[in-house]
């Protein structure tokens, strides 16, 4: 019989996929004209090194190989994703999407892994190490949907803020934080947690400001709507949550 860690890590894996699958198709849009017309790279950029150190994190803690599959399937594809914009952006977008890939992608995780690896002796502190370094990058990707949250207000318009991806954002943060209190791992809960208040607030939102009339541009803007706003949102951290 399965356990309750094992079902709701199951559970993660579906969610988590499909938030990262999300994206395809955009990037086959993306593919078929060429152009990343005016998408940023800095979401998946930032999204494939969380991949990573989720990836690394769930081979290092015993038990948690339910969160390094999904995390290696997740790094896959937006490893994928910054391929095409490496492919098809602007020249400037070009460049600066491989600078930050060097960075933030290549030796920023390289030398993380291999100072973690020689230097700390002691697994627990490794996993801890990690797992900081996990929900400080797992916080900060949660800048375009607060991003997104804003726009509706000022706007009183969901058309960028579709209700299936809100929906699987609270979907998936709820299921990450029950695995999080089954395992006591608050690593994987405070940044779920964070996913699980941004996912209900945008249903609180929706409810509030969905009109009828708009619910049919916004079936077509299921992707586009988080990742034209910047991955950090202007404001900070502290002014997010007044």
């Amino acid at each position: 019989m399965l356990s309750l860690s094992t079902i709701f890590g199951l559970l993660g894996n579906i969610t988590t996929g499909l938030m990262y699958l999300a994206p395809v198709k955009t990037f086959w849009h993306i593919v078929q004209r060429r152009s990343t017309e005016e998408f940023e790279s800095l979401p998946y950029v930032v999204k494939l090194l969380n991949g990573y150190l989720w990836l690394y994190y769930g081979i290092i803690k015993p038990n948690s190989v339910l969160v390094a599959t999904i995390n290696g399937f997740g790094a896959f594809l937006e490893l994928i994703y910054v391929t095409i914009f490496l492919l098809f952006a602007p020249p400037r977008m070009r460049a600066m999407t491989a600078i930050l890939f060097v960075v933030l992608d290549i030796v920023f995780p390289v030398a993380a892994v291999l100072i973690i690896q020689l230097v700390l002796k002691n697994t627990d502190l490794r996993i801890s190490v990690v797992g900081f370094l996990c929900l400080l990058f797992s916080i900060a990707t949660y800048g375009s949907p607060l991003s997104i949250m804003k726009t509706v207000v000022i706007t009183k318009s969901v058309e960028y803020m579709p209700f299936l991806l809100s929906f699987i954002l609270f979907i998936n943060g709820a299921t990450w934080t029950v695995y999080a209190v089954v395992t006591k791992d608050w690593f994987i809960g405070i940044p779920n947690g964070s996913g699980l208040a941004l996912g209900t607030a945008q249903l609180v939102l929706y409810a509030i400001y969905w009109k009828p009339k708009k619910e049919k541009k916004a079936l077509d803007n299921v992707e586009d709507g988080w990742q034209h706003e910047p991955l950090i949102a202007e404001s900070s951290p502290s002014q997010a949550k007044g």
